[in-house]
């Protein structure tokens, strides 16, 4: 699986998405549709709203695909972490969402920081592990 990262800017935001860790839940859409139309191409509409909106519905992803960051990179300071203990919540016939500051080790030793959201798969199918990828939505996982 590739590692495509695409991203849009505005000026004072660039958002980054990376499809191949999308779940696609459409948190984003659902929540802000000036923006994320899934439907269009391209799917991201940087004019759609405010920087600090886009910025409020990205961190709401669930999977960790949108993220994004200031161009002023005194303003990004601000924005690198959570503060907050880590939650992880199972997701109806979905991953574990992971909320938090985590440290993901994999099997090779390699160690990847996360911060907000992290989906982990929970199905076994997904073509990303240990991240989600939305395969349980192909498979009809249910659990």
């Amino acid at each position: 699986m590739s590692n495509i990262t695409k991203k849009y800017t505005n000026g004072e935001i660039t958002v980054v998405w990376k499809p191949t860790i999308c779940i696609h839940s459409e948190i984003c859409a659902n929540g802000l549709a000036s923006v994320f139309d899934p439907k269009k191409r391209p799917w991201i509409n940087m004019d759609g709203a405010e920087s600090e909106r886009i910025a409020e519905q990205i961190k709401k992803c669930p999977s960790g695909a949108l993220s994004f960051y200031y161009n002023d990179e005194e303003k990004q300071a601000g924005e690198t972490s959570v503060q907050a203990e880590s939650i992880v919540e199972v997701a109806t016939d979905g991953p574990l969402l992971v909320y938090g500051n985590i440290v993901v080790k994999g099997a090779d030793g390699n160690e990847t920081k996360h911060n907000r959201v992290t989906a982990l798969c929970r199905c076994g199918a997904s073509g990303n592990k240990p991240y989600c990828d939305g395969s349980h939505k192909k498979i009809d996982f249910r659990g």
